[in-house]
């Protein structure tokens, strides 16, 4: 994220209009989610980091360096979950294509096809208890599905995210009330940006080449 006047974090631009994603997700929640949420984190992470360490530091960094730690319990749910927001909007895709040849085959190995691995991801998202999030992610070079609660992410966990699914209520109420089994499985099939996800696994193995 870049600097701005208001602190050394500002709000990320979307990468489509707020409403491209309709009639999966409404221009409406976009607006809500993104405008009014996720730029509450940013806002108050830079109110929360004024005068600290922490306030010329990366997002990943003030992410590892404060989590599990209750002094700075606060900063860690601003951060993580402006980094969470960011990395969601990118998963999220207008008409999203097919999978990638390269996650496809991943998928067969680990999951044992598409169909298996998006069963075990909505499993994921509609079961995690509260608020919190739907992870696929790469570790040890081996794919996973995964959740968090609140403000967990998989970068504190020695795992590269590939994808998410935002399951706090802000994210499908206004669309679906409280029916997030129809929201999930609405963005499983008509939104997952596999191209993001593609760039991601390709990161996890440079940094795997680099370890």
């Amino acid at each position: 994220m870049a600097k701005g006047k208001a602190g050394p974090f500002e709000l990320p631009p979307l990468p489509w209009d707020e409403s491209a994603l309709a009639p999966t997700i409404s221009a409406r929640t976009i607006s809500l989610h993104y405008g009014k949420h996720h730029r509450t984190y940013v806002e108050k992470l830079n109110e929360l980091v004024a005068g600290t360490q922490f306030a010329d530091m990366p997002l990943e960094k003030i992410i590892a360096a404060t989590v599990g730690g209750e002094d700075n319990r606060k900063i860690f749910n601003n951060a993580a979950q402006a980094w969470n927001h960011t990395f969601f909007w990118n998963c999220l895709k207008p008409r999203a294509g097919k999978t990638p040849r390269a996650i496809e085959k991943r998928l067969d190995d680990d999951f044992g096809g598409i169909g298996k691995f998006n069963e075990e991801f909505s499993n994921a998202a509609v079961e995690c208890f509260g608020s919190g999030w739907a992870w696929l992610v790469d570790r040890n070079g081996k794919l996973e599905v995964i959740s968090t609660s609140n403000a967990g992410t998989p970068i504190t966990m020695g795992a590269t995210p590939l994808l998410t699914i935002d399951v706090w209520e802000h994210a499908y109420y206004l669309d679906y009330e409280n029916r997030r089994p129809e929201f999930v499985k609405a963005v499983i099939e008509n939104l997952l940006n596999w191209t993001w996800a593609e760039e991601q696994l390709d990161k996890a193995k440079d940094l795997r080449r680099a370890a």
